[in-house]
């Protein structure tokens, strides 16, 4: 296992879970020049949990059913992991939602709205 340095923990970096290229391409244009964007639609494509910690925050798109299952995805950061790094939800319908709170998800948006608060998380984990 890899140990995280004071380096690779202060960059600035968040997930964006979805294959919706207009919606990457949307929050990639939102970031500043300093933070990066790593979209996947795995949680295996970033790496063991220890490297999954390292991100600021998590998007998480609720309407995304074919690829990934975005319950699993959840249980998976919180039980498995544990780790408490925040979740932020966009899309889905109310049912999906509850179940998502249930397990631990942190806030939920629709789509336009995950893009409008993009800049005020991005102000809320800036450190370093």
């Amino acid at each position: 296992m890899s140990e995280p340095t004071i380096q690779r923990r202060l960059e600035k970096r968040l997930i964006l879970m979805s294959q919706d290229q207009a919606m990457i391409e949307q929050i990639r244009t939102a970031l500043p020049d300093d933070w990066h964007l790593y979209p996947v639609t795995d949680l295996e494509e970033l790496g063991a949990w220890n490297e999954v910690l390292l991100y600021r925050f998590l998007l998480l798109d609720l309407d995304e059913i074919e690829v990934f299952d975005p319950l699993d995805v959840i249980r998976i950061l919180r039980m498995e992991y544990q780790i408490n790094l925040p979740v932020f939800c966009f899309g889905g319908d109310q049912d999906i939602r509850d179940e998502m709170r249930l397990a631990r998800a942190d806030r939920f948006f629709n789509r336009e709205e995950m893009v409008e608060k993009l800049p005020e998380f991005i102000r809320m984990y800036d450190w370093g």
